[in-house]
């Protein structure tokens, strides 16, 4: 990256100006560079002569003074020391020759090497698959596919990975609904359990069960038949997600069974670890996990009826220390294998992450009603001997959705879901990827249908799109007028072209950022401005028509600005489209 290269530049000039005596010598740290906040003062920034005052004990300006005058920055950029700062300036020469190395570097360009190699895993999506994917769900998918291609291009190796929740107490919610409805329809009167799932897609399951193996589990023992027909039910959902995934371009390396940390032994096998430690305790028939192996204090009272004293040692102690059940009492659920909650998973499937399959990090993506899970993983992470600095819990707000200017509420147990299936139908993949990345992941985001439904201005996503299939038509039309012509060693020149040069330049910093910040909407600010940068550009230097040099630099500039835009919209998930 430019600014990799402005660094350590930097850090030579210091070097030199060190050797020559015009700086005394200490430990060079961390250089910043960065873009100035005015366009104005050039393309880059530094503040090294501030970061040095102290170790060097002279004025920042007469710093950056000498650390300008050791600069060897050739034909690169130009150098003005202006309060302290040093202010770099791209040169047209320098960015002229860019537009061949974009070209040059195709579908990877913007890659850098960030991750060397490591391994990270993504996991995302991971809703309960007792309905359809629901269009609040989306949010998670689209994000943590998303990232997970950034992370790709960022020298990272990416494995991304579903965590199938079929186990707990929605999985036996959800086996009983099956269950009522299968015995209903065959006529039957089972009552329908209060805590169930009322989707007509429930339903929908139980008739396909019927026409595909009969009344078969009629006779069976009732829990049997429950386990065995949530189990028909689970396989049904996931099929329905698998296809809702391929729908918006989300893939996955591996759907990953939460039972099979049980089945396979690897709960039994993790746990005495924890007990070893003493961080395991018998209370009221359950188990729990307390993080520093204090008693659990008074678990089974209810608040309200403590005295002052005890409410306030109770409430500093829950504020300070993890605890939490882990297999919950046989008084409360009197199937062994339904014992174990969500965070008893939770401990194993961390140390399967990083122990057994050895991911150097893990990144799990959450969304907000699971924010209160976050200190229990952190904790047993860390309590298992693990570094808690390899996992990445990112917790994304929920979605707003608007039809008519009025909120759609939606519910999965009450079965009143809008499905992502229901949105992408409505206003298409791309949009609806796009949408769900156009804010940071802790903003709440509103999803209008009806504006994303319009192909005008209102919908972002057509913008970028648009600008890619604008650069298509040239190049058709060049075709159709058989103009063609070699670009030579020629600078670009007006303002125009270089700023697009410039805003290409850009890619490999926002590929940086959102692999260092996880936050994915970078993605979308960037390609906005990237299409305005280049309509700018189509607005103010002809192509087609001119003289053939000046016609040949700029179809190398608008190839370059169609890898450019293309590649943002495919790290997203979305579609270059070649007409629109």
């Amino acid at each position: 990256m430019i600014r990799d290269l402005l660094r350590r530049l930097i850090v030579q000039a210091i070097e030199k100006a060190q050797r020559r005596g015009d700086l005394p010598t200490f430990e060079i740290p961390s250089i910043t560079v960065e873009h100035p906040k005015q366009a104005s003062m050039g393309d880059y920034a530094t503040s090294a002569a501030m970061q040095l005052a102290r170790a060097v004990r002279l004025p920042p300006p007469q710093i950056a003074q000498t650390i300008a005058a050791h600069l060897e920055l050739g034909d690169m950029a130009t150098a003005e020391v202006v309060s302290g700062y040093i202010n770099f300036r791209l040169t047209a020469a320098f960015l002229s020759r860019q537009v061949d190395a974009i070209i040059a570097a195709s579908e990877h360009w913007g890659d850098i090497d960030l991750g060397q190699g490591q391994s990270v895993q993504v996991e995302h999506g991971s809703a309960n698959p007792t309905g359809p994917l629901t269009v609040a769900a989306g949010r998670n998918v689209v994000i943590g596919d998303t990232l997970a291609n950034v992370l790709e291009a960022a020298g990272y190796q990416v494995h991304r990975e579903w965590y199938v929740n079929d186990a707990g107490n929605q999985i036996r919610h959800f086996g009983a609904s099956v269950y009522a409805r299968y015995m209903q329809l065959l006529g039957h009167d089972t009552p329908f359990p209060e805590d169930g799932y009322r989707g007509d897609y429930v339903i929908d399951i139980a008739k396909q069960i019927i026409a595909r193996e009969g009344d078969r589990y009629a006779g069976l023992p009732r829990d049997e038949a429950r386990r065995a027909l949530g189990q028909l039910g689970i396989d049904a959902m996931m099929d329905s997600v698998r296809a809702s995934l391929a729908r918006i371009g989300v893939r996955y390396d591996n759907f990953f069974s939460e039972r099979s940390l049980y089945e396979s032994g690897l709960f039994e096998r993790v746990l005495p670890i924890l007990r070893e430690k003493g961080l395991l305790i018998e209370h009221d028939g359950a188990l729990w996990f307390s993080e520093d192996g204090s008693p659990i204090a008074d678990a089974g009272t209810p608040i309200a009826d403590l005295d002052d004293s005890a409410k306030s040692k109770l409430q500093n102690q829950k504020s300070k220390v993890v605890q939490a059940v882990v297999i919950r009492s046989p008084k409360v659920i009197a199937d062994p294998a339904e014992r174990p909650t969500y965070f008893a998973s939770d401990i194993a499937y961390v140390w399967n992450k990083l122990v057994e399959r050895g991911f150097d990090r893990a990144i799990y993506v959450w969304g907000e009603d699971h924010q209160g899970d976050v200190p229990r993983l952190i904790a047993a992470t860390k309590a298992l001997g693990l570094d808690p600095s390899r996992i990445t819990l990112l917790i994304y707000r929920f979605i707003t959705l608007m039809r008519g200017g009025q909120e759609v509420r939606m519910g999965k147990r009450a079965g009143n879901i809008v499905t992502l299936d229901d949105v992408v139908d409505e206003v298409g993949a791309d949009a609806t990827r796009y949408v769900l990345l156009s804010r940071s992941i802790d903003t709440k985001i509103v999803f209008d249908l009806d504006v994303v439904k319009q192909q005008s201005e209102d919908n972002p996503v057509f913008y970028p799109q648009y600008a890619h299939a604008r650069i298509c038509s040239i190049f058709r039309k060049a075709a159709e007028q058989e103009e063609s012509a070699r670009a030579g060693e020629q600078t670009y020149e007006h303002p125009s072209e270089l700023n697009l040069i410039r805003k290409l330049l850009e890619l490999p910093e926002v590929i940086e950022l959102v692999a260092a910040t996880l936050q994915p909407h970078h993605l979308t600010v960037y390609v906005q401005s990237l299409a305005t940068t280049f309509n700018a550009f189509y607005r103010d230097c002809r192509i087609i028509g001119e003289a053939p040099a000046v016609y040949a630099r700029r179809m190398k500039l608008a190839r370059a600005s169609q890898i450019g835009l293309a590649r943002v919209l495919r790290l997203m998930g979305m579609s270059a489209p070649e007409r629109m």
